[in-house]
């Protein structure tokens, strides 16, 4: 009769026929009347009693099978789908799976424990960053007397960055991890790396404390108390600051110098730099900063050519004295005249230099002098035209009313030419076009024309060479274009 074997949970694991040897799982169950049961017997007492030791995991567990890893030395359960350890912690370089609540996993990649919170790992230690270790390590050393003093060492990825101690001391030579790293006295307080007795406190490296500190007892090694400072709660400096009459040098190669004279009294802005300049410069109402004026050794230059002002319209300065002055002048009491200085006046008064009264116009007893040349050369009276005419343009009598004057034609009586820039302009105040009668103007003419040709009106006031009654002038210049174009005359009208 087969044998039922069943789990302790009443659940049935494996039938056992008669006579044979099951091996569903890593024990051998033997079915009746099988000869030489003994060795098999006895042979899973031994696995119960080892523990299946071994290197390698059992390979047909069942749920609650212990098995004695040899290879970690570690004892471990399977809980029906992985074998887990019993004790101490799952070890990897990899997070492992299956855990349950307070079970530990040592990373074996970094050398660190972690404990399973139900959902993740959280790092028990020791912690780090990068390569090395990173943490806040409590640490005892020896002093320069042998005596133990505890201190705080913060390190990252193995470098101590700084040291809390609550007492000052020297280290011992012995403590070479501390001075490998750049310390000799620790300092009560906290004392950055590299900050060593030699160099009064001032850290020889770019190991720097960064943020607001409230007070400080010195300023790039000197002591605070060397320092100029201001009254508290205002800016006005508790005490006068005094220098000698040598003064005080400002830039990074003593280039500005402020110092009394050597009579003891008089004060001095300097450029001690060959070639140097001092520049005059000021921020405006908007922020910009402006150069408005240079100092060198030949004067006081502006800034920029025509752009700023000496006093202004409401603050002036009472007197400018100079040998010579070079420029414009909005404003003047006198004029040189030889060795004189005179007044203007718009009366006709003698010794006085002539001005324009308020019409325009100019007073004297007797103009004296000749005049060699004029801009323009043409006489010009205004007369009324039904539209404005072209300059050049050769003009009659207007044969109807409203107008003066029109285009002149070949059967008219030509008595002028629209000028372009008359010397003398007869009734200036009526209105019209200047209309030139004598001198020498340009005029509008079609066709070919040879210099000293007769210039005729031939239709709507352009003229040609072709003779008409209406004769305008004579060419001064020749011209060979067909089309029309502007030529020199002087007027025969």
């Amino acid at each position: 009769m087969a044998y039922a074997i069943d789990r302790y949970n009443n659940t049935l694991l494996t039938t056992v026929e008669d006579g044979t040897v099951d091996q569903t799982t890593d024990l051998k169950f033997i079915g009746k009347n099988y000869a030489g049961y003994g060795e098999i017997q006895n042979e899973n007492f031994l696995f119960l009693l080892e523990n299946f030791s071994g290197a390698n995991q059992p390979s047909r567990p069942i749920s609650g099978q212990v098995w004695f890893d040899s290879a970690t030395s570690k004892l471990k359960f399977y809980d029906g789908t992985k074998w887990r350890t019993t004790g101490g912690a799952e070890i990897g370089a990899t997070q492992p799976t299956g855990l349950a609540i307070g079970d530990f996993w040592w990373d074996s990649g970094n050398d660190q424990l972690y404990v399973f919170n139900g959902t993740s790992f959280v790092l028990i230690g020791p912690q780090n960053a990068g390569e090395g270790v990173t943490q806040m390590q409590s640490l005892e050393v020896l002093d320069t007397t042998s005596a133990t003093r505890g201190i705080i060492a913060s390190v990252i990825e193995d470098g101590t960055i700084f040291v809390i101690s609550p007492t000052q001391f020297d280290l011992k030579s012995t403590e070479t991890a501390l001075i490998g790293q750049g310390y000799d006295r620790i300092n009560k307080g906290l004392t950055l790396r590299n900050t060593k007795l030699a160099t009064a406190g001032v850290t020889s490296t770019t190991d720097r404390f960064h943020g607001t500190a409230t007070n400080a007892d010195k300023l790039g090694g000197v002591a605070a108390a060397n320092y100029v400072q201001t009254g508290i709660g205002n800016t006005v400096f508790t005490s006068a600051v005094e220098f000698p009459d040598a003064g005080a040098l400002i830039g990074d190669s003593n280039d500005l110098q402020l110092k009394i004279d050597s009579n003891g009294y008089d004060g001095i802005i300097q450029n001690v730099t060959n070639s140097g300049a001092i520049k005059l410069k000021v921020t405006s109402g908007a922020g910009v900063l402006t150069h408005v004026a240079t100092v060198t050794a030949t004067g006081i230059v502006p800034a920029v050519d025509n752009t700023f002002t000496l006093g202004s319209a409401s603050v002036g300065f009472s007197n400018v004295y100079a040998t010579a002055f070079t420029g414009e002048a909005s404003k003047a009491t006198t004029l040189r005249v030889g060795s004189d200085f005179r007044s203007a006046d718009a009366s006709a008064t003698n010794n006085t230099i002539a001005v324009r009264d308020a019409t325009g116009n100019i007073a004297a007893n007797l103009f004296q002098g000749t005049a060699t040349q004029a801009r323009y050369a043409d006489l010009a009276e205004k007369y009324t035209t039904e539209k404005e005419l072209p300059a050049g343009t050769a003009v009659a009598v207007c044969t109807h009313e409203g107008y003066e004057v029109e285009p002149a034609g070949t059967s008219n009586h030509c008595i002028g030419v629209v000028s372009t820039d008359p010397a003398y302009m007869m009734n200036s105040e009526a209105d019209g076009q200047y209309i030139g009668l004598k001198g020498r103007l340009p005029v509008r003419v079609k066709g070919p024309v040879n210099k000293g040709q007769v210039i005729y009106a031939w239709a709507d006031g352009v003229c040609g060479t072709v003779a008409t009654t209406a004769m305008v002038g004579i060419a001064l210049e020749s011209n060979a274009e067909e089309d029309e174009k502007l030529v020199e005359c002087v007027l025969k009208v």
